[in-house]
Formats: C-alpha cells, sequence, structure tokens
C-alpha cells in the first residue's frame, strides 16, 4: 500500500514546482513589460487655483480663479510616468508657457466657520481692509521663489452681492465680490513651475497663498 501511495505524493510535488516554476515566469514577464502612463490630465481652459483666506480678528474669505492664455490650453495634456511629466498636445511636445498669460480671479466673503455662516458676529471684507491687501506674484520652482515682473491690470471691478442666504438677518452690512484680471509674462518659464499668489496686509501677515501648478 504505501508502494502504490509514492508516485502519488510525487506528481503532487511535481504540480507545485509547476505552478511556482510558471509563476516566476509571469512575475518576470511583467517586470519586463515598459511601463504604462500613471495618470492623463486635462488643461482645457486653463489651470484652476482656489484657495480660503483670512484677516486676524477680522474677516474670512475665498480667492477663486485660473490662469488662462489664446488657445495654449486647448487640447493640453500632462502624461505622468516613471519617467516623470509630458506635456503634449496632439503629437507635440510642449515644455514652457507661452509669452503672455492672463491670470484671472475673484475675492469674496466666506464664513470662517460653518457655525458662523447664520450669525451677526462675523465680519465681512471692505473697501479699506481689501484695498490695504498686497498681492506678489512668484514662479516656483522647487523651493525657490522668483518674483513675476512686468504685471499689468488688465481689469478691476467691485460688484455688490445682491442676494442673501434665507433666514439671515436683513440688517447685514452689504456685502461685495472684487475682479481681477492681470497679464504676465510666461515665456521660457518650464510647465513643470507653478504661479504662486500671495496676499499680505499692510503689517506682512500672509492672508492668502495659493499656487496654480500644472
Amino acid at each position: 500500500m504505501l508502494v502504490g501511495k509514492v508516485p502519488s505524493l510525487f506528481r503532487l510535488r511535481g504540480l507545485r514546482v509547476s505552478f511556482f516554476a510558471a509563476l516566476f515566469a509571469c512575475l518576470s514577464i511583467a517586470s519586463a513589460t515598459p511601463p504604462r502612463d500613471k495618470s492623463v490630465w486635462n488643461y482645457e481652459g486653463g489651470i484652476v487655483m482656489m484657495t480660503d483666506g483670512s484677516i486676524p480678528d477680522g474677516p474670512c474669505f475665498r480667492l477663486a480663479g485660473r490662469v488662462t492664455a489664446p488657445g495654449f490650453f486647448e487640447n493640453l495634456k500632462r502624461v505622468d510616468t516613471s519617467e516623470g511629466a509630458t506635456f503634449r498636445r496632439g503629437s507635440d511636445t510642449l515644455s514652457t508657457f507661452p509669452d503672455r498669460l492672463l491670470l484671472s480671479f475673484r475675492v469674496y466673503d466666506h464664513p470662517c466657520s460653518i457655525k458662523l455662516e447664520h450669525t451677526s458676529t462675523q465680519e465681512y471684507l471692505t473697501r479699506n481692509v481689501m484695498r490695504g491687501l498686497q498681492m506678489s506674484l512668484y514662479w516656483k520652482h522647487g523651493v525657490e521663489l522668483r518674483p513675476v515682473n512686468n504685471v499689468e491690470l488688465k481689469y478691476f471691478a467691485v460688484d455688490p452681492v445682491t442676494t442673501r442666504p434665507v433666514g439671515q438677518p436683513q440688517n447685514l452690512p452689504q456685502k461685495f465680490v472684487w475682479y481681477y484680471e492681470f497679464g504676465l509674462p510666461g515665456g521660457g518659464v518650464p510647465l513643470t513651475d507653478s504661479l504662486v499668489l500671495v496676499l499680505r496686509e499692510p503689517n506682512g501677515h500672509i492672508a492668502a497663498r495659493v499656487a496654480a501648478r500644472m
């Protein structure tokens, strides 16, 4: 009886060896396969930027905008692979921003806390507060910040907010939305650099900071 069982045991061990040999072969083939694209980002419409800011013992706000350029971001994609990021438009590969960029954004009141949204204790942005804020623009490469020169104000407007959420008191101060558009040079700047916008109070305190990155 024992003699009859020995061949079956050897066949089972042989199957195990064959299974592991096939497994290692598959792993070797997978490791030799060229890496695929990890992700693809579409920049149709430009680069979106958004952040929340605040002033100590004062109002809180939201800054939302985008960086655009006529025709540049149409069909522009970023492809991330194990070898790094590549920017493509069709069969063309791009590496730098165009000569001119348009930075447009708006600033408006935003609750510091959800609990404060329907209270009368929240402060709001005023013309004096906004007039005191100073804007700085930088190109960021790694940890290096380079000031952006030759920035041109293209458009500015202040519009009152005519609607109020249901349940808010009617005697609250008037709220506004501030709109800005700036033209700035981008020629020669690598697409891997980020455009950093900083709003500072007169004392140098940073009220808001946001980066537009590809």
